[in-house]
């Protein structure tokens, strides 16, 4: 064989896609610290890398206390804290501002080192609206939010966006529509399974139809009665990956289909809101890894 022949070969050969044994890669986990309610802060964020997670995201009431203490303190007392406990800030969901309210939010949140809000859409007409009205609803939010997403560029944050029933951003056509005509590279979706308990077959898809350019942040929760009603503990935590009956599997493939690079949080809601999930941290932290395990357990069957 001569060299030009070779070259030949091997040139066709790049264009075949490699056959690899990488391993599916693992989220990237924060804590939520709305899991223990109204415990003290110094509390949760020594549960941080204990529960296999990179960093905090900040909850305030009716959920938790984090974000007012955080007040109370100040943000010296707050890095203060981080520190100690080797972590950092991610995320503060705020959904009491709204996607409108979050100018004061977005600098604290990029004075202390994160890189996140979350919080819900509102609505812009009709409740989870479908069709033609939901891409309708998507291009006045959009419209609505530019200076508020044009600041988040200039802090380089990201504003994710939740899809929540009774909102505008909810069905599964404005979930499509959200990602087709989003006009920033800093909005995207955090993306809720459990708000999509009428549409789980839909799930894997919207997944891939968003792709990771519009999927910064992901919920591991499913949905169970028991996140509105007073339920035993064991069916509140049916709410949990692997305590449920919800399957991982095809989320995870759609999530290493689309390379998702974004943040993950095991999540659920007591009732009522605002009390820890657990009677204790430990005992929190000690779920939020089972949850984990299960996940891990999970995408050894991704394929």
């Amino acid at each position: 064989m001569n060299r030009r022949k070779a070259c030949q070969i091997l040139g066709a050969a790049a264009l075949v896609p490699a056959v690899t044994s990488a391993k599916p890669r693992h989220p990237r986990y924060v804590l939520s610290s709305a899991m223990y309610g109204d415990m003290p802060l110094d509390t949760v964020l020594s549960e941080v890398k204990k529960a296999g997670c990179e960093a905090v995201d900040i909850w305030r009431k009716v959920h938790a206390t984090h974000r007012e203490q955080i007040t109370e303190m100040g943000e010296d007392s707050f890095q203060e804290l981080l520190t100690k406990h080797e972590t950092k800030l991610a995320i503060s969901t705020c959904y009491p501002l709204g996607p409108f309210g979050q100018a004061d939010e977005l600098a604290w949140v990029k004075r202390n080192g994160g890189e996140m809000t979350v919080c819900g859409s509102g609505r812009m007409g009709a409740k989870d609206p479908v069709g033609a009205e939901a891409k309708s609803q998507v291009k006045a939010f959009f419209e609505k939010l530019k200076p508020h997403y044009e600041r988040a560029e200039e802090l380089g944050l990201t504003m994710a966006i939740e899809n929540h029933k009774n909102a505008m951003l909810s069905s599964p056509d404005s979930i499509r529509y959200f990602a087709e005509l989003n006009p920033s590279k800093n909005v995207g979706i955090a993306f809720a399974p459990h708000h999509l308990y009428d549409a789980v077959d839909e799930i894997p898809h919207l997944i891939r139809d968003c792709g990771k350019e519009n999927l910064p942040f992901i919920y591991f929760q499913e949905f169970h009665a028991s996140s509105k009603e007073a339920m035993p503990k064991k069916e509140e935590l049916k709410q949990l990956p692997g305590f449920g009956i919800l399957d991982y599997v095809p989320i995870l493939n759609a999530l290493q289909e689309v390379e998702f690079e974004g943040l993950a949080e095991i999540f659920m809601h007591p009732v009522p809101r605002g009390i820890p999930v657990l009677e204790t941290a430990a005992e929190i932290t000690d779920v939020i890894n089972q949850s984990r395990n299960y996940i891990g357990k999970c995408l050894a069957g991704v394929s």
